[in-house]
């Protein structure tokens, strides 16, 4: 039997059964997956194996930004493999030169350097080296509420749950973590305005206090973590402290650039220059994996006799960066950056009045077209249903509740531990948005039923 013959062969339920048997399910228990079957996508929506349909209110993972099935993206990986499907890293390629081209015009100025990955967290790891041969120094300065990836070095970066299973490898990595800027529930317990940006000044104290740092690393909005917004001073000033200290600033925008937030990359909102700037996700809108390193001109040109001690075999792999080229194209011949910034104001106002209406909803905040949406159970005390040891201890989560009721009307949104993520395709409509809230809408009641 064929393969494809094989594949038509099997029914839907089969296909997810096979899954389950052979496969690991990420960051889960593995008795309670059963995988649904995906059979189709496009634009907006995706189907299961029954025909039925699902508005992909989170574009999959936060990475689908230009909608599934692209045509000029699909088509792409086919041209891109009948010019070069592969070669080694120490060639160069049109398809490298092309991408490096377009990179050069919408990346923040002073980025001139590029390390291709297959994912935001080798990128991440390239990253950390980079910074770590650049300054001579070892110490990374993460914060509590994020997620820079699940190797030894992202993972010991990231200061959510998915780090705890590997204590202590964060200690063994040499990262140290700083309060998120959380200005909805702030974890040194000030308040924004009068504050006057605590939380950088922290970071400031930890710089002083820590010997050997290299770099601190941020998520300007931080993604998953519940899409937190920094208040405006935080950006620029956070620059103005890793200047006075010699220590380098990382801008993980894996998740958040794109033209998610209404801007190319989430730091042009503030107009501040990282020294170096990770990306994947939205940079080929997932089709192919693709991540990206890219460094300020004085770190490329310490490296010109020095030994940039850094590689894999997939770098620079051309079946990645034709794609990514067609993905700008289409990105800029569609004007999705300025759509999501469009469509900010009507997305806001319509996840306002799910807060005006509903008492489980603590708080609302975003930019572009990248939404939480975060439920308290007493909105005087912030205190939320679940914690994230109620997630890695496999406890019921009353988000996940919500989200599986909405799963079966045909609306797929994610949820983490409190909160849940609207980040649609960048292609979305009102009319599509109307649906996704109006599913989350009639099931908040569920979280409304439980408030104190």
């Amino acid at each position: 039997m064929t393969e494809s013959s094989m594949q038509n062969d099997l029914t839907s339920e089969e296909i997810s059964n096979l899954t389950r048997q052979t496969n690991y399910g990420t960051w889960r228990f593995q008795k309670n997956w059963k995988p649904l079957h995906i059979a189709d996508a496009e634009g907006c929506w995706f189907t299961d194996g029954a025909g039925k349909r699902y508005l992909d209110l989170s574009s999959q993972l936060m990475c689908v930004n230009l909608g599934h099935k692209n045509p000029r993206v699909v088509d792409s990986i086919a041209e891109q493999a009948r010019e070069l499907a592969y070669v080694t890293p120490g060639y160069a390629t049109a398809a490298r030169a092309r991408l490096s081209a377009r990179l050069l015009e919408v990346l923040p100025a002073g980025l001139e350097k590029f390390f291709f990955a297959t994912s935001g967290t080798e990128a991440n790891e390239a990253a950390f080296k980079i910074a770590r041969l650049y300054t001579s120094k070892n110490k990374i300065i993460s914060r509590y509420r994020s997620y820079h990836g699940s190797t030894a070095g992202s993972l010991a970066a990231t200061g959510d749950l998915r780090r705890w299973a590997m204590e202590p490898i964060g200690k063994a990595q040499d990262v140290v973590f700083a309060p998120e800027t959380n200005c909805y529930d702030c974890p040194i317990k000030h308040t924004y305005p009068g504050c006057d940006i605590a939380c950088a000044d922290y970071l400031e104290h930890m710089i002083r206090n820590e010997s050997d740092v290299a770099a601190v690393i941020i998520e300007p909005v931080v993604g998953t973590n519940g899409v937190l917004v920094p208040p405006p001073e935080y950006l620029p000033r956070l620059r103005e402290i890793c200047d006075r200290h010699g220590v380098l600033l990382i801008d993980d925008e894996v998740m958040a650039g794109w033209g998610r937030t209404g801007k190319w990359f989430c730091v042009d909102h503030w107009g501040v220059k990282p020294d170096i700037l990770v990306t994947a996700k939205g940079i080929t809108s997932a089709y192919v994996p693709l991540g990206l390193c890219a460094t300020s001109k004085a770190i490329a040109d310490y490296f010109e006799d020095h030994y940039f001690s850094h590689g894999h075999t997939y770098e620079a792999h051309p079946l990645t960066l034709g794609p990514a080229v067609a993905t700008i194209e289409e990105m800029q011949r569609l004007k999705l950056v300025e759509r999501a910034a469009e469509l900010e104001p009507y997305l806001r106002a319509r996840l306002e009045a799910l807060k005006a209406k509903h008492p489980s909803v603590g708080d609302v905040r975003g930019l572009g077209l990248f939404f939480a949406v975060e439920i308290v159970k007493d909105r005087k005390t912030k205190q939320l249903f679940n914690s994230m040891r109620d997630k890695v201890e496999g406890k019921p989560l009353v988000v996940d509740q919500i989200a599986g009721k909405m799963m079966a009307q045909g609306v797929a949104i994610q949820a983490w531990v409190s909160h849940f993520v609207i980040a649609p395709p960048l292609i979305v409509t009102k009319e599509e948005l109307d649906l996704g809230i109006a599913a989350l809408d009639e099931h908040l009641s569920i979280a409304d039923g439980m408030v104190e």
